[in-house]
């Protein structure tokens, strides 16, 4: 779970168990210390399909957290927009262009939702073919109109990106161990190194050209490399290759590394 690029939580389920399995737990747990620090701030929790189960969005609704999550398609919901879906692909047949259109609606499934909810549809025509999209969401109509919403504000890219940071540049997915327990301290051992990288990019790079780059870059690029290291009782000195692209920069990130470190056990 990330907000924005700061990582919240990390936590591995079991295989056989639902895709939303522990979500309820560990949304409150997270809300309740957000809303310590900050008791007035909104919230606006974002998910894919797989946890569009009525007991989160419920809890949600009952503890003042707006949602925003994807909603597997199905028979039904296509033939809500059966219409949108006919005028896109009349559209794209007149135009050769992908069309377009948004609708939003009330919605219930027949068993398994507690009530009706908002849900914004994607009509879309594509490359020859419909491609329909649903959210579901708490966001009133009068609020947030459809477009802006799901254009906008469920656009999932950045959140996306730093799940691939974890997995691919830091290797957390990695959880080859023979025990649930022993994966879950591996995936915690590479969620610190994300908040590490996190915070020499935050602290240390911040006018830099890593300013914004990934986990990825920073690693291959500004940590590993070849130094030579003295330790004497007094300091520790890094040599590095006169020829070294990064050097400047690691410089620049190490002295703003040590005055933020002073800074912080300084008293107030």
């Amino acid at each position: 779970m990330f907000c924005g690029r700061h990582l919240l939580a990390a936590r591995l389920r079991r295989a056989d168990l639902d895709a939303a399995s522990g979500a309820v737990e560990e949304i409150a747990r997270i809300v309740a210390q957000v809303r310590r620090q900050w008791p007035r701030v909104r919230i606006l929790l974002r998910a894919d399909s797989g946890f569009a189960r009525d007991d989160l969005m419920a809890w949600c609704e009952a503890n003042g957290v707006d949602f925003l999550f994807a909603l597997a398609r199905n028979q039904r919901l296509v033939c809500e927009i059966a219409t949108e879906l006919d005028r896109v692909a009349a559209k794209s047949r007149r135009t050769s262009r992908p069309e377009r259109r948004f609708k939003s609606f009330m919605w219930t499934t027949r068993k398994s939702w507690s009530c009706r909810r908002r849900v914004v549809a994607k009509a879309e025509w594509t490359q020859g073919q419909a491609n329909p999209r649903f959210v579901v969401t708490s966001l009133r109509r009068d609020a947030c109109k459809a477009k802006y919403l799901y254009e906008k504000l469920y656009a999932r890219g950045e959140m996306e990106n730093r799940i691939k940071e974890c997995q691919l540049d830091l290797y957390a997915d990695r959880t080859s161990a023979a025990t649930m327990r022993a994966n879950q301290l591996r995936l915690w051992f590479h969620s610190m190194a994300y908040v590490l990288i996190c915070a020499l990019r935050r602290i240390g790079l911040h006018d830099t050209d890593f300013a914004q780059a990934t986990c990825g870059t920073i690693r291959l690029k500004l940590l590993k490399i070849g130094a030579l290291v003295r330790i004497s009782v007094r300091r520790i000195k890094i040599a590095m290759a006169s020829a070294c692209p990064a050097a400047q920069v690691w410089r620049r990130a190490a002295i703003r590394l040590k005055i933020a470190a002073i800074a912080r056990a300084s008293p107030a």
